[in-house]
């Protein structure tokens, strides 16, 4: 696996800002998963996008995360204590945790390292949960454009994981059964500025620039900002999250 530490370092701020927090009603459905809602590790954190809404249902939350800097930028969250931390190699005991949840990023571990971590510190009884998002659908014309002047651009500079996760996470063998899982869709409300900044932070987008130059992503903005009308103007952004849950044997 490639080395994921600093993937994420870079734009961290920005990251945070950008980033989609999770509905309401996925919380509602995690909630229902464990005996007991003590503790639950958010692993890969990021900023604590999901430790937000994993808050509201636990008592205790421990939001690790590989970056140092995604860290140093999180979100504040009441009843988190977040650390910097790989997802294969944790300090925490064995049985500690009522539910283990990922949020966007399962698609990065080592999964050889990771499940036995997994079921060293759920407790018996406990579950696991992950889920992610790919492409939002503003209008037709916006979806074009960011097809045709960024998604065919960077394509070249996706690592090999993330199609795990644009695939649906079909090709991961999980160590469970998997239970029924809701159908939920992630909504934004976006201006102009943020469906930029959100592009912006996609690591393809980054790797691409860090290689070719800026030019095509302003060029992007152009032709998405006559596209998008008033750049103050808000549109709603859906994306399907797919949701993979179940109890380790």
């Amino acid at each position: 696996m490639a080395d994921t530490s600093k993937l994420f370092n870079d734009k961290s701020d920005l990251y945070a800002k950008a980033r989609p927090q999770y509905p309401a009603e996925l919380f509602d459905f995690i909630k229902a998963l464990p005996e007991t809602r003590g503790t639950v590790w958010d692993c890969a954190t990021g900023n604590g996008q999901a430790a937000l809404g994993l808050a509201q249902v636990f008592d205790r939350v421990y939001a690790t995360d590989i970056s140092e800097e995604q860290v140093a930028s999180r979100l504040d969250v009441e009843n988190v204590e977040f650390s910097v931390t790989p997802a294969e190699q944790t300090g925490f005991g064995d049985n500690m945790f009522d539910l283990v949840n990922v949020a966007q990023a399962l698609h990065w571990f080592d999964f050889g390292r990771f499940w036995p971590e997994v079921r060293r510190v759920l407790k018996p009884g406990g579950a696991f949960i992950c889920y992610s998002y790919a492409w939002f659908s503003v209008t037709p014309e916006i979806d074009t454009l960011v097809e045709s002047e960024v998604e065919a651009v960077i394509a070249p500079y996706w690592a090999a994981q993330n199609q795990l996760a644009i695939d649906g996470y079909k090709d991961v063998a999980f160590p469970f059964a998997q239970i029924d899982v809701p159908d939920i869709a992630l909504q934004v409300r976006w201006n102009f500025d943020d469906l930029m900044n959100f592009i912006h932070t996609w690591s393809a987008t980054r790797r691409c620039m860090n290689d070719i130059g800026t030019a095509f992503f302003e060029q992007a903005r152009s032709k998405l900002k006559t596209a998008w009308g008033d750049p103050a103007d808000v549109k709603i952004a859906t994306s399907p999250l797919t949701i993979i849950a179940g109890y380790l044997e």
